[in-house]
């Protein structure tokens, strides 16, 4: 063997985008380097961390030239195909390494895996901590054998499971290494298990709740505040399944906030307590966001998932954060379960926009490997893409045209309704329509009858759209809808030069007008009754750095019907781009005299 591979053991992680990075082989090491200290020196592990955007020819150059004894790869279904890349090459060139898999994406069915790829040497099932430390020991010392080590399938089977990990044990891995996470999204873990059963999730297997020691969480969530973090995910799959838990955490945020990080959470909405939203009540905007997974409203296909939501009390608890004005709600739906056809799950999307959600994901099923979704796919004449993310291409409920419909209206919720650009327009567009999914539905047929590009980056492409596509519901509210589209605009963008969709119906300043501005902003320099933290900036300054719009609709009102009558005389509304908000990062505006 050569000499330069001995004992070198290289993690390595295949992310979906660089801002992601890869917890599960963080953990690993420092597991390993915190009950293995004392291993011979040159049996060292390593990290390797790529993306999937990186052409596989590169990173099997870079793997070659780290020369690892031992190669064990993390896999998650966004990296699948390229690790079955690697697998085949990788041999080729360093044919004396071990390769290793583990993760979900390989926790099962590991026979067939081990029979597909037979350049394997073993696979790590389920939890990897203890696993990988007592592999790492196998290579290292020698002092036992693949088939004594637990929670490995290797060329002679399965070695058993290994127990439940005690999640105190394994070290908190941001330490030493928070410089290397910069730029990227923080994940965190305060518990592992889920106590639910939900059909198509893998955490359903794993029913042994197991909570990390809160005042260790408490210390470690201080080391991130203290480094002004901009983000924390926790991978909790229902972070508030144990109700002490969540509130002591929520609670210590709220005491400790630095005013700049965020953490984001999944949670069950309709578990939420009283106390729960006292707290989150009195929270800085922006501190949290949270993740709801709503999936579908439709009894028969959550009884069929195993979700006993309470969807009456979702709806309470949706609507008392969103009266608070200061969190992020992400609700989630999903395409293609069981008893939800295209009619049932239009009545699903309509229910939980009616919840008024920050954002609206439309996924679509996957039929995870060793999930009981796909224990069932055959029940339900689910068929799946044979590729990951194994994604449904029909149901008995729910067609293959159907479900190409949806996509479209996915798409067009993605541009219009979660982008936040459009938060006065959509609702009096609505309006026209017999419901939010009939709105969706009929943007997304124009755009494919009309050949427009979903794809292109231009923002003021989408408005025009928009714009046009209005018009075509109601023409007679098009001067109306102008300027609905040119206040959202003014919103997000502080724009000198106009686009050609605001122009219409929109008066050039005269010299008068633009004289009431200058001396707006000369007044505004001396008593600063509107605009704060502008104080050392001049007149001119003031001009460049904010925006005065006419408009001749009450376009800033709430409710879309009081907007549509056409004012006596002129308003003129000031954007001010220093104070945005935090949830939306739409710019302050007020109302001003001229």
């Amino acid at each position: 063997m050569n000499q330069s591979q001995t004992n070198k053991i290289l993690l390595i992680g295949i992310n979906a985008k660089y801002i992601h990075s890869n917890p599960a082989v963080h953990s690993l090491k420092a597991y390993a380097d915190k009950y293995y200290p004392e291993r011979p020196d040159d049996c060292t592990v390593g990290i390797a961390e790529y993306t999937i955007n990186q052409p596989s020819g590169a990173i099997l150059a870079d793997l070659y030239q780290r020369k690892p004894q031992v190669a064990a790869f993390s896999c998650y279904i966004w990296n699948w195909m390229m690790v079955q890349e690697l697998l085949a090459e990788l041999p080729k060139l360093l044919p004396d390494t071990a390769l290793w898999l583990g993760g979900p994406e390989v926790s099962y069915h590991t026979q067939e895996l081990m029979q597909s790829f037979p350049q394997l040497t073993g696979i790590m099932v389920g939890e990897g901590e203890e696993t990988f430390l007592e592999l790492l020991k196998y290579y290292c010392a020698h002092t036992t054998s693949l088939k004594e080590i637990k929670g490995i399938v290797c060329k002679d089977g399965f070695t058993g499971e290994h127990a439940p990990m005690n999640l105190n044990r394994i070290p908190f891995f941001y330490y030493d290494t928070l410089v290397t996470f910069k730029n990227r999204i923080i994940y965190y873990e305060s518990q592992r298990g889920c106590p639910f059963q939900c059909a198509y999730c893998l955490s359903s297997i794993d029913k042994s709740l197991r909570l990390r020691d809160i005042e260790t969480v408490k210390t470690e969530l201080k080391y991130f505040l203290d480094n002004n973090v901009p983000q924390v995910k926790f991978i909790d799959r229902t972070f508030n399944c144990n109700e002490h838990h969540a509130l002591s955490i929520w609670t210590y945020l709220k005491e400790n906030d630095n005013g700049v990080t965020n953490f984001h959470f999944e949670i069950a909405a309709d578990l939420l307590t009283d106390s729960q939203l006292e707290v989150m009540c009195g929270m800085r905007p922006g501190l949290i966001q949270l993740e709801i997974g709503v999936q579908s409203t439709n009894k028969a296909t959550l009884q069929a998932i195993n979700r006993r939501t309470d969807i009456d009390a979702l709806r309470r608890k949706t609507a008392a954060i969103h009266s608070f004005h200061n969190i992020h709600q992400h609700l989630d739906l999903i395409a293609g379960l069981p008893h939800e056809d295209y009619n049932s799950f239009a009545q699903s999307f309509n229910a939980v926009y009616e919840m008024e959600p920050d954002q609206l994901q439309l996924g679509f099923l996957k039929v995870l490997k060793g999930s009981p979704m796909e224990q069932r796919a055959s029940e339900y004449g689910i068929v799946c893409n044979s590729h990951p993310p194994y994604e449904v291409l029909y149901t008995r409920w729910l067609c293959f045209d159907d479900l190409l419909k949806l996509k479209g209206i996915e798409e067009m919720v993605e541009i219009y309704y979660n982008s936040s650009q459009f938060s006065h327009t959509l609702p009096v567009l609505n309006q026209a329509f017999a419901s939010p999914f009939h709105m969706y539905e009929a943007l997304a047929n124009y755009y494919r009858a009309n050949g427009y590009t979903t794809s292109t980056p231009s923002r003021l492409y989408r408005y025009q759209v928009l714009l046009d596509f209005a018009c075509t519901v109601a023409p007679d509210l098009r001067a109306l809808f102008v300027e609905l589209l040119t206040f959202d605009l003014y919103l997000r963008e502080n724009l000198k030069n106009r686009p050609d969709f605001s122009t219409e119906n929109m008066l050039e300043r005269d010299a008068a007008e633009k004289q009431k501005v200058r001396q707006f902003f000369e007044r505004e320099i001396k008593t600063h009754e509107h605009l704060k933290g502008y104080e050392v900036c001049t007149p001119a300054q003031l001009l460049r750095m904010t925006h005065i719009e006419r408009f001749s609709f009450p376009v800033w009102e709430k409710c879309p019907a009081d907007c549509t009558v056409r004012l006596a005389r002129p308003a003129y509304i000031l954007f001010d781009y220093q104070d945005r908000s935090a949830l939306t990062h739409d710019a302050a505006f007020y109302i001003i005299p001229l």
